[in-house]
């Protein structure tokens, strides 16, 4: 199970109290899920879904916001949108502002458009929520919603459709929270501590293998340039101080820069082992030159 369906199932299972709250979810799901359908005098509101959830939530509330028993058939005469010779209203106007006037009916208002036009990829792999639209106007008021919960969302046009989206894990943990969707909200924090923490290790091992590299190539160069040395004019005739040096450096090729002067007589400190070995180094190239 995908981690969107599993929000939207969270979702459907969200009943509002209000009656007010479930007119919002209900003209959110037929603003975003339902086509006209009829000839004239005979209206529908036919739900263009495949999501089982919107579909379920869909008949749940029209049962308990208009008091509707379960008989099928008085389900669907409750579905009629026409109303005597008046004209339907088209899809692509605004939901009624006075629907989404409270703030617990825009929460509503965006688990019912989740549920039908909202879709969520896998927080592991990337951090990106969108609700799919059929006209700007449907897009531009979701956004104005989103905004009023401080919630970032932009909008792009993809072939016939307005996408509004977001990309940001902050903002897509914000509006699961607004929608309610508190267990996914846990989930999907859980997933986002595990892939930073993820994150955070890869890059001190990418750091220390970086250190590791750099520290075994410095050390071949100079046992290198010793060795070189060593073949040309001997360590005997070197001065005792860099004599020393190399001859610790090639009893010990693994140890680091502090170890090394540890190893000396009397001890050195990290610089000043570096600047010797940097004086081998000059040596083995002006002799190369």
């Amino acid at each position: 199970m995908s981690f969107s369906t599993e929000v939207k199932g969270e979702l459907e299972r969200l009943i509002p109290g209000s009656r007010h709250c479930r007119l919002a979810e209900l003209a959110a799901i037929i603003h975003f899920g339902c086509r006209i359908t009829g000839a004239e005098g005979d209206k529908r509101a036919c739900l263009h879904t495949e999501n089982e959830a919107a579909q379920r939530k869909y008949f749940t509330l029209l049962q308990k916001t208009f008091i509707i028993n379960t008989d099928t058939e008085k389900v669907l005469q409750a579905i009629k949108v026409f109303d005597g010779d008046k004209q339907v209203r088209l899809l692509q106007e605004g939901v009624c502002s006075l629907l989404v006037k409270n703030s617990c009916c825009k929460r509503a208002f965006l688990r019912g458009a989740f549920l039908c036009a909202g879709s969520m990829s896998d927080p592991l792999k990337g951090y990106h929520l969108e609700f799919v639209c059929e006209f700007e106007t449907q897009a531009l008021q979701l956004r104005e919603i989103l905004h009023s919960f401080e919630i970032e969302a932009k909008i792009v046009r993809r072939k016939k459709y307005y996408v509004v989206y977001l990309k940001e894990g902050a903002g897509i943990v914000d509006l699961l929270n607004v929608m309610g969707a508190h267990r996914s909200l846990m989930n999907l924090e859980n997933l986002r501590i595990e892939k930073e923490m993820r994150n955070s290790i890869n890059r001190q091992v990418n750091c220390e293998t970086a250190n590791i590299t750099k520290t075994v190539n410095a050390a071949s160069k100079q046992i290198e340039d010793i060795l070189f040395l060593q073949r040309h004019v001997g360590l005997s005739g070197l001065p005792d101080n860099l004599r020393d040096m190399a001859e610790v450096r090639l009893s010990h090729p693994d140890s680091s820069l502090q170890e090394l002067g540890g190893y000396l007589n009397p001890p050195v400190g990290k610089s000043g082992v570096n600047h010797r070995l940097r004086k081998l180094s000059e040596m083995a190239d002006r002799i190369r030159a």
